[in-house]
């Protein structure tokens, strides 16, 4: 019995929470993966391009439940994100044409595209925080709960529960459906071929016939969907602040060069392995330890959850040394 309450508690503070943070961190080193193998740069604005669509996401979904439109059993903000992801990707391909384009023809070095990603960060962290405010916001509404604590240890019989959000079980269906289709669309439609071709040799792509600048336009407007779905995600699965899609640019470019920059699948298995990393050092494994028979004075926690962050720059640096190409040899950074 013990054993079964030692295993119920794994899975309900670390393999669950874990996993919907790891399908978060893989939609966003998607979006940094995708624009690193095509366009060349790493995004540092990424963060904020998340926060941003997240804002306008919970922007729309107060407009309908003022409205009276909700999605029972799931939460509004799904039917919000396909308008939340247009307004990003318009506000990304402006940035594009404002910013970007004036260095791409210039064949700028790639640090200049760094440090205007930069700049374009904090004026995008200011525009989020200037449209919905510096406060923590919960916008999840809906079924809360799949399985309830109290419901599960009716049903087992064990003096430890099990809780399992919908929006957990709605974070790795939509990363899954996504991923496949992110997969087949750069594998199956002439555009992603087109795509990749640009990403292998730009050179022999223009020779090909194949437009540069649609190429670019389809990258952003594929960037931004993938930001606003994680940023919306992460928020719907715990809260939205602005500055806390900053914080996480730091796991989500460490999930990405873990895998191997400009690598998709890569940036799938790195999200995973960083979100399981933080989650396990940063879990006081106390009570595990006591069902197992091993008491002890101590939490048992190798981190305080303060410093989570740090697991994420710790392998980002072991990987940088020893294996800069990732996991899945990307692009060295």
């Amino acid at each position: 019995m013990d054993l079964l309450n030692a295993l119920v508690a794994v899975l309900n503070f670390v393999v669950i929470p874990a996993t919907a943070y790891g399908a978060q961190l893989a939609l966003g080193a998607l979006g940094v993966t995708l624009i690193y193998g095509i366009l060349r740069f790493s995004n540092f604005a990424h963060g904020d391009t998340m926060a941003f669509g997240t804002a306008m996401v919970i922007l729309l979904t107060w407009g309908l439940q003022g409205l009276g439109i909700a999605l029972t059993p799931l939460p509004t903000a799904l039917l919000a994100l396909p308008v939340a992801i247009a307004l990003t990707a318009l506000l990304m391909l402006g940035t594009d044409r404002v910013v970007y384009r004036f260095y791409r023809r210039k064949r700028a070095a790639p640090i200049i595209f760094v440090m205007a990603s930069v700049g374009v960060m904090f004026i995008m962290n200011g525009l989020t925080r200037l449209v919905i405010g510096v406060d923590e916001i919960r916008f999840d509404d809906g079924a809360r709960f799949i399985i309830g604590v109290a419901d599960f240890r009716r049903w087992t019989g064990l003096e430890e529960g099990l809780a399992l959000r919908g929006t957990q079980v709605i974070t790795v269906a939509a990363a899954a459906l996504t991923v496949a289709w992110l997969f087949w669309f750069l594998n199956r439609t002439r555009s992603g071929k087109a795509m990749r071709a640009y990403s292998d040799n730009e050179d022999l792509a223009l020779l090909s016939g194949i437009d540069p600048e649609r190429v670019v336009r389809q990258t952003w407007i594929i960037a931004a969907a993938l930001a606003t779905l994680a940023g919306t995600l992460y928020g719907l699965d715990k809260s939205f602040r602005a500055f806390t899609y900053f914080q996480i640019l730091l796991p989500i470019f460490a999930a990405a060069i873990v895998g191997g920059l400009g690598n998709p699948l890569g940036a799938i298995a790195g999200g995973f392995i960083v979100a399981f990393s933080e989650v396990a050092v940063t879990y006081p494994w106390r009570k595990i330890a006591a069902y197992l028979g091993w008491e002890s004075d101590g939490l048992m926690q190798l981190l305080s959850t303060e410093y989570k962050f740090a697991v994420s720059f710790v392998i980002l640096i072991v990987v940088l040394l020893f294996r800069p190409t990732g996991l899945f040899r990307g692009k060295s950074v």
